[in-house]
């Protein structure tokens, strides 16, 4: 089975395409980088030329409100039109928990214009929604700090791996269309703020991090809530602890400056 993975070549993509190769399908990553552009067209026809499924984790070059919109209502367009033309029969995209609860933010606006596109198409889909990456967290304190204090809300969060995302989508690319919403999360809830803590401390970052309700995520407020899935959501096994640990060992015996590429939805955060 041929499985196209737009955004193949960045941190998800990547390991989407190893996995469904280990297992014996034919992955092709396809990105600007390989001639694939989804919001020009370019390419798209010819590598979706005999493909069974397609599996979208590409994601804006620009996070600016009217961009994102942008890049988001035409490369799904795009994508989706080239799909139908080749008879493609099941298109994945992954997308972020509690993405209809944060539509105070023009990215999270984009992504259900999105959402709503594939929708609304003649192809079967399904829609995978992940919580946010650990490989992320550190950044989410970036985006908060202001001087050497992190202003952070207390609201649930629950993290997974970002290679717990990978095969949570490489799974569903390789059932049937669900026609629906899928969602993925981390096996521990955490309070945001807390968890920026944990994860400075591991670190050894000297910065401060402050509890502060009103604080905003991605330009929206946070409830109780806003970040988790529900109840019947897919848990995967790594714990952030362990994955810090490893992560924080690996750091120490690389290289300054070299982090591992992020594209995809990881790159903005989930809307950071």
């Amino acid at each position: 089975m041929k499985i196209v993975v737009i955004g193949g070549s960045g941190l998800i993509g990547s390991k989407i395409v190893k996995k469904l190769r280990d297992h014996g399908h034919e992955a092709v990553p396809a990105s600007p980088d390989s001639g694939v552009n989804t919001l020009t067209g370019e390419g798209l026809a010819e590598a979706l030329e005999e493909a069974s499924v397609v599996v979208d984790v590409s994601n804006s070059p620009s996070f600016e409100d009217a961009a994102v919109l942008t890049f988001f209502q035409t490369s799904t367009g795009n994508l989706l039109n080239a799909e139908a033309a080749a008879g493609v029969g099941h298109h994945v995209a992954l997308s972020v928990v509690g993405t209809e609860r944060l539509l105070e933010s023009g990215y999270f606006r984009a992504k259900i214009s999105q959402e709503k596109l594939i929708e609304g198409s003649s192809i079967p889909y399904s829609i995978v929604r992940a919580t946010q990456f650990f490989e992320f967290v550190n950044r989410l304190a970036d985006f908060a700090t202001d001087g050497n204090t992190v202003r952070l809300a207390p609201a649930l969060i629950q993290p997974m791996a970002a290679d717990d995302v990978a095969t949570a989508v490489g799974r569903v690319c390789v059932g049937s269309p669900v026609n629906g919403i899928v969602e993925v999360a981390g096996p521990q809830k955490f309070r945001l703020d807390e968890l920026i803590r944990l994860d400075l401390r591991e670190r050894h970052d000297p910065r401060e991090v402050i509890t502060d309700p009103r604080a905003r995520y991605s330009g929206a407020e946070l409830n109780e809530r806003t970040l988790v899935p529900g109840d019947d959501a897919s848990l995967a096994e790594t714990r952030f602890e362990n994955w810090l640990s490893r992560s924080t060992a690996q750091q120490q015996s690389t290289p300054s400056g070299k982090e591992p590429r992020l594209s995809g939805l990881a790159r903005k955060s989930f809307g950071g």
